[in-house]
């Protein structure tokens, strides 16, 4: 008998993170929903189980080893492995920000939460991703962490620098890379994903205000992440995509 998939996704008592969660569970898969915010992650678990879903949700500050620890130990007990692993939990701080006057705490922030606890989570993680059947990790990272987008005139957020969250999607991405040789004779996939502008909370924005040229809708922003997780096994290693294809490193 195959095992169930059981899927933990951060920062998913929110936005793009719980459409994902919601669409997932819907085709099966028992979710864990690793969150900040108690209130939200309670209400997310009350939806997708009332909608004949399986879900929990556990207290997860991706900066915070301690809780990492404690959330890879409540997956132990619970379930004993980890199928798929989603490092949705990301933050922006730096967006107005050119880079000759950026603060250094907001880099250091989006490096904390996007790089560091991406990498922490996935460390610890990957134990319990070793005893699961068609295991897999999949990195929110942005197509503003590509160079080869970043230096492409003709890329729309050219002349948008945020220097501190595209560095550290960037990072989020040769951290893929990385991972996936890592992990490759295991026979755990990694992959990055990129959401794209969509029309989401993320940043702080008011989402009752009309939405920017460009915008898509949050759904089509999950769609990918969706996409990859409902491979079971994931063909895919070491590829960074979105909705419309493969995108540059």
């Amino acid at each position: 008998m195959a095992q169930k998939v059981v899927t933990l996704i951060t920062g998913a008592e929110k936005g793009l993170g719980l459409l994902a969660a919601k669409a997932l569970s819907k085709e099966g898969q028992a979710i864990i929903i690793g969150a900040l915010d108690e209130a939200a992650a309670k209400q997310a678990v009350t939806e997708i189980t009332a909608d004949g879903g399986e879900a929990s949700y556990v207290n997860l500050d991706v900066t915070n080893h301690d809780q990492v620890k404690k959330a890879s130990q409540y997956v132990a007990d619970k379930y004993r492995y980890l199928t798929i692993l989603i490092n949705n939990a990301g933050i922006v701080t730096d967006g107005p920000h050119s880079p000759v006057d950026i603060p250094m705490d907001a880099l250091r922030k989006e490096f904390d939460v996007n790089f560091f606890g991406s990498v922490d989570v996935t460390q610890t993680m990957v134990p319990l991703l070793k005893k699961a059947e068609n295991a897999q990790i999949i990195n929110l990272s942005s197509n503003m962490g590509s160079l080869g987008l970043a230096t492409d005139p003709s890329f729309p957020f050219y002349n948008f620098y945020s220097m501190g969250y595209g560095a550290s999607k960037a990072a989020v991405n040769f951290e893929t890379i990385c991972f996936s040789k890592a992990l490759k004779d295991d026979g755990i996939p990694v992959n990055s994903v990129n959401p794209g502008f969509s029309d989401t909370a993320f940043g702080g924005r008011n989402t009752n205000d009309p939405k920017p040229a460009g915008m898509q809708s949050a759904e089509e922003g999950a769609a990918q992440i969706i996409k990859m997780a409902s491979h079971n096994p994931q063909t895919d290693n070491a590829t960074f995509s979105e909705n419309a294809g493969q995108l540059p490193w």
